[in-house]
């Protein structure tokens, strides 16, 4: 059989075990088996249960892809776009809706770094404007991530704040489609009748939803909200990271096992995201992956005695990005590589290649019977400075409300951590919460139950004497004190 595939001919193998058992196998020991120095030449596919497909290449057949043609990046009449091929050479297909059920999706796209998530993510954009959908996309790497999808989106976000205005505009859209579509007495949503499909994905979604994140807890709950009322107003939920951990996702059961029913996507993982993967039923009990290598060069060995020196240098060995597992699809144990997406070597600038993926043209907008709950953010997506105004109002409050919850501030200087906070970042918190002017002895009530350490009397009139010196606090008579305005 080796010798078959070593003089260009693929090799099938059709295995079982005897039933009552469920078939597992170990690479290595196949490989050895096999007399196979390179395992990406096999591919492994399993049904779950008794019996598993072994096929042999002469070489890996996901080395080289072809870029995508517009063909492939159009809906079928299933929904699905083409998203690249399985190792047998199949088509690799994305559901983007769902016409049966008239259903917007959810979906996960799960890779470490280098990986080729970004990429991954550019072309399901580029795919999205192409068919028409309205795309609202967070970039938390500051928009590092896909600097391409600035003037091809709706909705351009960048920052945590801007990503928690862009998911309550989302929940605000779907809620407001739900009261119209009730009066029009449909129960599921109809392609572009009236509106269009509208996907919100959070790239690097990690960062939002992480242990620590200051707005974790309101994110994870627009994200349930969205994945249990968006699916049927047409209104669609993705999340891409790095890491699969339930910790680096909200904590959330409820969010995690809504998503997971979606199109989940695996591009290359470490060992831990694959016990995770396991463990919280992304992928079934006694399934195996074959692994992702980070290059496509087999380890050979190379005797110091034999008079040549060894070639330790990999940086001609051909990468792995976009080889991926589509765990929500017909065939999750099979191997497939996304297109080639983009300039093979790095651009100093946009990457003109991504650009054309695009298109012409702007990017389907939100329909204007939605624009009133879609709000003041939404109004001013394209206006830097009213958005940074918006996203700095909403930092200023959710500090305040850490300070009265925790007694804490967050550190910007010492990677975000928390220290006490200052007795008189705590009046200013109690001030800016207060429905009315305060005496003294009303502010220490309150300090002394944000959390943090007991302070005097004393204390608390020298801060307020402070702050209204520096012009913080405006000092009304009677010894009442308020937030200065402005």
């Amino acid at each position: 059989m080796t010798a078959m595939a070593t003089t260009g001919e693929v090799v099938e193998l059709t295995l079982e075990v005897p039933q009552g058992q469920v078939i597992t196998y170990d690479l290595a020991k196949l490989c050895s088996a096999l007399g196979i120095s390179d395992p990406t030449r096999i591919a492994v596919e399993t049904d779950g249960s008794r019996r598993a497909l072994v096929t042999i290449y002469p070489s890996n057949p996901l080395a080289d892809m072809p870029p995508p043609t517009l063909a492939d990046m159009m809906m079928d009449r299933h929904g699905r776009i083409v998203v690249g091929r399985y190792h047998n050479g199949r088509p690799a297909r994305r559901k983007m809706f769902d016409p049966s059920t008239g259903s917007a999706q959810r979906a996960m796209v799960f890779g470490t770094t280098g990986a080729g998530k970004s990429r991954t993510v550019q072309y399901n954009l580029a795919c999205e404007k192409r068919n028409r959908v309205v795309s609202w996309f967070a970039d938390l790497k500051g928009g590092q991530s896909a600097p391409e999808a600035a003037g091809h989106v709706d909705w351009h976000a960048t920052t945590q704040e801007e990503a928690i205005l862009m998911l309550r505009a989302a929940v605000a859209v779907a809620k407001a489609r739900q009261c119209r579509y009730k009066v029009m007495g449909r129960n599921a949503f109809l392609l572009g009748d009236p509106d269009p499909l509208l996907s919100v994905r959070i790239d690097e979604a990690n960062r939002l939803l992480e242990r620590g994140a200051p707005y974790r807890e309101e994110a994870t709950y627009l994200v349930k909200e969205l994945g249990r009322t968006g699916r049927s107003v047409g209104v669609g939920i993705e999340l891409d990271a790095q890491a699969s951990h339930l910790e680096e996702l909200g904590g959330s059961d409820t969010l995690r096992a809504m998503l997971k029913e979606g199109e989940v996507t695996l591009l290359r993982w470490s060992s831990g995201m694959m016990r995770q993967l396991v463990a919280d039923g992304l992928l079934p009990a006694g399934e195996q992956l074959m692994p992702i290598p980070k290059a496509l060069r087999p380890r050979t060995l190379t005797s110091q005695l034999d008079g040549r020196v060894a070639d330790d240098d990999d940086d001609d060995a051909p990468g792995t990005q976009g080889t991926a597992y589509l765990l929500s699809g017909p065939h999750p144990t099979a191997m497939m590589r996304h297109f080639r997406v983009g300039s093979i070597a790095p651009t100093p600038g946009l990457d003109p290649e991504i650009l054309a993926l695009y298109g012409p043209g702007d990017p389907e907008r939100l329909e204007a019977d939605s624009h009133p709950a879609a709000g003041e953010a939404y109004a001013v997506r394209h206006d830097p400075a009213a958005m940074a105004a918006l996203c700095t109002e909403m930092a200023s409050q959710q500090a305040q409300q850490a300070v009265v919850a925790t007694g804490t501030v967050a550190s910007p200087a010492d990677g975000g951590k928390t220290r006490p906070a200052r007795v008189e970042e705590r009046v200013l918190a109690v001030l800016a919460n207060a429905g009315d002017a305060m005496t003294a002895d009303d502010v220490l009530a309150a300090v002394l139950k944000d959390g943090g350490k007991d302070v005097r009397l004393g204390t608390i009139r020298n801060a307020l004497g402070a702050l209204a010196d520096r012009g913080d606090v405006d000092r009304l008579e009677r010894g009442l004190y308020v937030l200065a305005d402005g």
